[in-house]
């Protein structure tokens, strides 16, 4: 069973337009105009060898989505997100469990882990967040040849009837302004190497 996803792009531009908080960004002309036809989605994957991730990680970052890229681990979004901000956290390389990570690709994967959270909460202001992890088909990993971590916003109440009973989530943002924030957000850590 599957969610069904209702995107509804121009209420972020309208809802920002309401606030009294100077803070956050009312949205701007390139918001607004990109608002006015939802995003239906990422640009497919190239046909070829390696996971569906290597695949997405083959394309432009505006293309794919992705947030943040390093030398062992990247971040994109989500295609079919659970609230707008859904971020993935992944190693470049697919391996399918925590096991098969070497060193430097654990602690790139878990120091992005953390950065994501950093953006997520930078971007969204959020009362919590969702981090975790599915391996393998039975833990209802969706690509399971590629381990990748999930980092999410939420705040209290985000659920509501449309999931509950019509397996439908309204998203109030298209996945380029998600993906706008996200980058605009992304800490930025000292070098120590």
């Amino acid at each position: 069973m599957s969610l069904d996803h209702l995107w509804a792009g121009w209420r972020t531009t309208y809802i920002d337009s309401l606030t009294d908080d100077p803070d956050r960004d009312a949205g701007d002309a390139s918001t607004a105009a990109s608002a006015t036809a939802p995003h239906l989605g990422v640009s497919p994957p190239p046909a070829g060898e390696g996971s569906l991730f290597e695949r997405i990680l083959t394309l432009p970052d505006d293309e794919a989505f992705v947030v943040h890229r390093g030398p062992r681990a990247s971040v994109l979004l989500n295609a079919y997100p659970y609230t707008s901000g859904h971020a993935l956290v992944l190693p470049n390389r697919a391996v399918p469990e925590l096991t098969d990570l070497d060193e430097a690709e654990h602690t790139e994967l878990w120091s992005m882990v953390r950065d994501t959270v950093t953006a997520v909460r930078a971007a969204y202001r959020c009362e919590g967040v969702n981090v975790g992890i599915n391996l393998g088909l039975a833990g209802g990993a969706g690509v399971p040849d590629h381990l990748h971590v999930h980092v999410l916003p939420r705040w209290l109440g985000d659920t509501n009837f449309m999931t509950a009973v019509a397996l439908t989530r309204v998203m109030p943002e298209p996945l380029d302004v998600t993906w706008r924030k996200l980058t605009a957000a992304w800490p930025v850590r000292p070098r120590t190497e």
